[in-house]
C-alpha cells in the first residue's frame, strides 16, 4: 500500500488554517496533519522538532503567526520570535527533513506608498513591527531553507475568524451610522481562495521556490469594501468615509496594498478571482 504524501499546517484555526481544512477532501491523494497553536506554537522549537520527528511530513504549509498588528508595537519580542525567529527554524528543520515549506507573508512588508501594484522585487520598507518581524520571517525563511515558497497576501477575510467583514456586519447591524477610513487602498482576499491556490501549487508538481503575491483582482477603498457590504446585505446603516488621521492606530497601515500576481499566475497557472463574485460566496456562506 503506497503511504499518502503528508502536509503539516501550522496555525490550523486561523482563517487560512480553517479554509485549508474545508478543501481537506477536494484532495484525497494527501494525508493532512492540522496544528492549532494550541497543539504547536511554532516559537517551542523543541515541540516543532519533535512533530517533524513523529510525522516526517513532505509538505508544510504555515499559516501561524502573531497578527495582532497594533498590539505588536509593544509586544516587539514576541512577534519577532513567533514572525521571525521560528520561521527560521521551522525552514531549517524543513530542510533537515526534505520537507516542502510554504510560508505565508503579507502586504506590510511594503510602506504603501507605490502608485502601481508591488512586484515580488518591489524594494521593501515595512512601517510597522508587524510588518517588519514578517519581512525577517522571509529572509530567515529563505535564508536557512532557499527552496521555500513564500506568498504574500493582503487584505485577508472569510467566514472564520476575526476580521474586517465580520466587523463591518457585525456593526451595520448594531448602529445607524459607522466611519470607514477611505484613503488606504487594496484587493480583498477570500481565504478560501488562497487556500485554492496554495493547494493547486502542492498538488502541480511544479516547485519554483522563491516569493510570489496573491489576492484577489480589483482595486478598493475599506470604505468602498463596507458600501459593498452595506449594499449586498441591504443594510440601512449609513457609511461614513474618512481619513487615516482620523482613526488613528498605535500600528501605521499601509495606504496602498496592491499586489502585482503576474508572476503566480505565470509560473503556477493559478487563477485569481474578482474580489466582488468571491465576497458573495463568503457571505452567502455567513449567512
Amino acid at each position: 500500500m503506497s503511504v499518502k504524501p503528508k502536509i503539516l499546517v501550522t496555525g490550523s484555526n486561523g482563517q487560512l488554517g480553517k479554509e485549508l481544512k474545508q478543501l481537506e477532501s477536494s484532495f484525497p491523494q494527501y494525508e493532512f496533519v492540522f496544528l492549532s497553536r494550541e497543539d504547536l506554537p511554532i516559537h517551542h522549537f523543541e515541540l516543532l522538532r519533535n512533530f517533524f520527528k513523529g510525522y516526517h511530513p513532505q509538505y508544510l504549509i504555515n499559516c501561524a503567526a502573531y497578527t495582532a498588528v497594533d498590539r505588536a508595537e509593544t509586544e516587539k519580542e514576541l512577534a519577532f520570535q513567533v514572525n521571525a525567529e521560528a520561521v527560521g527554524v521551522m525552514a531549517a528543520v524543513c530542510k533537515e527533513y526534505n520537507t516542502k515549506l510554504i510560508h505565508i507573508s503579507t502586504d506590510y512588508v511594503f510602506d504603501g506608498t507605490a502608485t502601481k501594484p508591488y512586484t515580488e522585487e518591489a524594494p521593501t520598507n515595512p512601517q510597522s513591527v508587524y510588518g517588519a518581524s514578517k519581512l525577517e520571517g522571509e529572509q530567515e525563511a529563505l535564508q536557512f531553507n532557499p527552496d521555500t515558497i513564500i506568498i504574500r497576501t493582503a487584505w485577508v477575510y472569510s467566514e472564520f475568524g476575526k476580521n474586517f467583514v465580520k466587523t463591518m456586519l457585525k456593526l451595520m447591524s448594531e448602529k445607524e451610522e459607522i466611519s470607514v477610513v477611505a484613503d488606504q487602498v487594496g484587493s480583498p482576499t477570500y481565504a478560501a481562495n488562497l487556500a485554492q491556490a496554495i493547494l493547486a501549487i502542492v498538488s502541480s508538481a511544479n516547485w519554483q521556490p522563491g516569493i510570489y503575491h496573491y489576492t484577489d483582482e480589483g482595486i478598493i477603498s475599506w470604505y468602498e469594501f463596507a458600501l459593498a457590504i452595506k449594499e449586498i446585505t441591504g443594510s440601512t446603516c449609513r457609511v461614513n468615509p474618512i481619513s487615516t488621521t482620523a482613526y488613528p492606530t498605535p500600528a501605521k497601515r499601509p495606504a496602498y496594498s496592491v499586489l502585482d500576481k503576474s508572476k503566480i499566475q505565470k509560473t503556477f497557472g493559478v487563477v485569481t478571482n474578482n474580489w466582488k463574485s468571491s465576497f458573495a460566496v463568503c457571505l452567502s456562506k455567513l449567512k
